[in-house]
């Protein structure tokens, strides 16, 4: 799952909300470093990922991207489950998204002291581009696409991926509706075992 899920999936709380958002640049045993509820955000984060690339759904949307950029297909479809997100009405009724979006970035600024240095450093432009927002539209995801692509060593051009999503749009979002439902409910689960006493 990209930001969106990831900030979503952390259910209004501001301290799992951090530790979701920040997983991916926290490595080993670094997450020891943070208060309790971001480590158990870090830690939902983690369990998120695994469940969406065991998913059967997220298995058979990798196979559009696969004949291009072989084991990195997974994360170009992380980032189509997030442009499906803003355009679930079941997830953001009517103008919420935006609301959903500037409030996520208001709550990650209060942490500004114990980010990343490198998700401190994109968060500037996260905000300033509203790429939660932006996720519901086309050249939203194509802009995301290449930015995958700028930030990885092994990739050179993010077209293809753009052209499989074009192509395949509609096998995507079932892909999305069989899949997101599944994965809400396991965070949901996990998200309430780290509040049992």
């Amino acid at each position: 799952m990209n930001y969106l899920a990831h900030a979503y999936l952390s259910f209004g709380h501001p301290e799992v909300l951090v530790g979701n958002m920040i997983s991916d640049f926290v490595k080993g045993r670094k997450k020891e470093n943070y208060a309790t509820l971001i480590q158990k955000g870090i830690l939902l984060h983690r369990s998120i990922d695994t469940f969406t690339d065991q998913h059967v759904a997220t298995r058979t949307a990798k196979q559009y991207f696969r004949p291009y950029y072989r084991l990195y297909a997974g994360a170009f479809v992380d980032i189509v489950y997030d442009h499906f997100l803003a355009r679930d009405a079941k997830a953001f009724p009517g103008e919420q998204l935006m609301a959903f979006s500037g409030q996520t970035y208001a709550q990650l600024d209060l942490y500004q002291a114990v980010l990343p240095e490198r998700f401190s450093f994109m968060l500037p432009y996260m905000k300033a581009q509203n790429w939660l927002y932006n996720y519901q539209y086309r050249w939203g995801i194509q802009n995301s696409f290449a930015g995958l692509v700028r930030r990885a060593a092994y990739m050179t051009e993010s077209a293809p991926a753009f052209e499989a999503f074009e192509s395949h749009y509609k096998q995507l979002q079932e892909c999305y509706d069989a899949f997101f439902p599944d994965v809400e409910q396991m965070a949901w689960s996990g998200f309430q075992a780290i509040f049992r006493v």
